[in-house]
């Protein structure tokens, strides 16, 4: 065989290669708009997911018994600023307080691998040191967009809560 039919014989086979890697990525990217540097700096793994520990945070045994106002609003502000401090580190991810309050007071959700881990977050919140919140835990596999949340609720808040 001439080195010319080699030549042509490779570049069809490299042509074939490329269009069964390009129909690959159609069938894995249906819309064409994966970004790779996204992907990698949000920590997702193939699905677009990562791990999380959510916390739902719940009336604790003191909250009926602290009721200096004084008290209760030295503990909120440290419960907020703690917040504060979590997502400036990009372990909060989302916090919101539930609508109806009680039991059930709030969800935290952190970018963490552990439930361990997370318990050391937590416990850093005055709020929870005091007794005013009890929590659980449970391991989240989530998109890992999620770690955008807090970018784009800075550019959206009008008001700030501390």
């Amino acid at each position: 065989m001439s080195r010319s039919k080699t030549f042509v014989g490779i570049v069809v086979l490299l042509a074939f290669f490329a269009i069964g890697l390009s129909a690959q990525t159609k069938k894995n990217h249906p819309k064409g708009k994966y970004d790779a540097k996204l992907a990698e700096k949000l920590g997702a793994d193939q699905y677009g997911m990562k791990s999380y520990v959510m916390i739902v945070l719940k009336t604790g045994p003191n909250d009926s018994k602290i009721t200096d106002k004084a008290q209760r609003g030295d503990l909120f502000k440290g419960h907020f600023a703690n917040m504060t401090r979590l997502a400036k580190e990009g372990k909060l991810v989302f916090a919101g307080p539930f609508i109806d309050g009680r039991p059930k007071r709030g969800l935290w959700i952190l970018a963490v691998e552990t439930v361990a881990e997370a318990e050391k977050l937590i416990k850093t919140d005055p709020t929870v040191s005091a007794g005013v919140f009890v929590y659980e835990m449970t391991k989240l596999y989530g998109s890992a967009a999620l770690m955008q949340v807090g970018e784009i609720h800075e550019r959206i808040q009008k008001t700030s809560v501390n």
